[in-house]
């Protein structure tokens, strides 16, 4: 089996989304966080078809630009396009788009993995911080 070629997300830019949270000194207007989630999961979507059941895909790596402003009320698409698996990572070219054009790309790589040995290897994460 391989990924599907392309995937897609979409939000529209609320006020929980914007860079100027959380008292900071950034503007207010979508946030480079929330634009690599919405990236991440047009990613994930590509790979549903390769996920078996307790199986989900986590990222790994994102090498992002963020090139353009977009404010609050606009739509905003993210595109995820399968370049290439290298092991066990799957790679993807990024980009999102709000209706000016163009606000963001980049590369993007996830692995499918078990969502109880994730857990469980976050759980001993926690338990050595103590």
């Amino acid at each position: 089996m391989t990924p599907n070629a392309k995937g897609e997300a979409e939000c529209r830019v609320e006020e929980r989304d914007l860079a100027n949270q959380d008292d900071t000194p950034f503007p207010p207007v979508f946030s480079t966080a929330r634009m690599v989630r919405l990236m991440e999961v047009a990613a994930a979507r590509c790979l549903e078809p390769l996920l078996s059941e307790g199986e989900l895909s986590v990222g790994v790596t994102i090498d992002i630009e963020h090139t353009a402003a977009t404010p609050q009320g606009a739509l905003v698409r993210a595109r995820a396009n399968f370049v290439e698996q290298k092991g066990k990572l799957y790679c993807f070219e990024v980009s999102a788009h709000d209706g000016g054009g163009i606000i963001g790309k980049g590369r993007h790589a996830r692995a499918i993995v078990r969502v109880d040995r994730l857990l469980e290897g976050a759980a001993c994460r926690n338990s050595h911080g103590r």
